[in-house]
């Protein structure tokens, strides 16, 4: 009987044992086949934050800046104090703007500054330092000038903060600007101290 009593009680504690151990397992499944987070802490599936106006143009900026431009389609290419302006994509979008993009090249052999591609509308130069936001279209047939979008504090939907251009080095820049009639499928682009190019607009 004590035998018989010992190897029961040997199984029970066996039995026990190995029921803790697999719910030990199927907890650390669980928590591994879970859903994992960000960096943030926040579920992938989350919503995004609501932006604000405060920060549409920098939101705006990171969305067309990470558009696919290649950057072999050169649909125009000027010159401009030891500098070349080629435009890769000027591209009309449904919400009622167009976007051209491109890259700004140093072939000078010296340091160039940036600070003239802002313009000079004092108010727009003080928020976008160092910007594109000088930048205009021209509807010749309809004889209007687009300047560049802005938000309601007057922050550029461009590239901003640009450092000084260092000889031999490339910059990507791109800028929106309302669309103008869709009847007008070419523009005159201008950006200061850069001669002025014709621009077919796609889309």
């Amino acid at each position: 009987m004590s035998i018989r009593r010992s190897t029961k009680s040997r199984r029970a504690v066996a039995a026990v044992s190995l029921a803790a151990a697999l719910a030990l397992a199927v907890a650390g499944c669980g928590a591994d086949g879970g859903e994992k987070t960000n960096d943030a802490g926040s579920s992938p599936s989350s919503a995004p934050p609501q932006s604000s106006d405060g920060d549409k143009g920098d939101k705006q900026e990171d969305t067309a800046a990470g558009d696919n431009v290649d950057p072999n389609v050169k649909l125009a290419e000027v010159k401009g104090d030891g500098l070349t302006l080629i435009v890769n994509q000027v591209k009309r979008d449904s919400g009622g703007f167009v976007t051209v993009q491109g890259e700004i090249k140093n072939e000078s052999g010296q340091t160039r500054n940036t600070s003239s591609w802002a313009g000079t509308e004092s108010s727009i130069v003080a928020k976008n330092p160092n910007s594109v936001a000088g930048a205009t279209l021209v509807d010749k047939a309809g004889k209007k000038r687009y300047y560049v979008l802005r938000d309601t504090e007057n922050r550029c939907l461009c590239t901003t903060s640009i450092p000084p251009l260092l000889a031999g080095k490339t910059i990507p820049v791109f800028m929106q600007f309302p669309a103008p009639p869709s009847t007008t499928t070419e523009v005159d682009f201008t950006l200061p101290t850069f001669a002025t190019a014709s621009l077919k607009i796609s889309g």
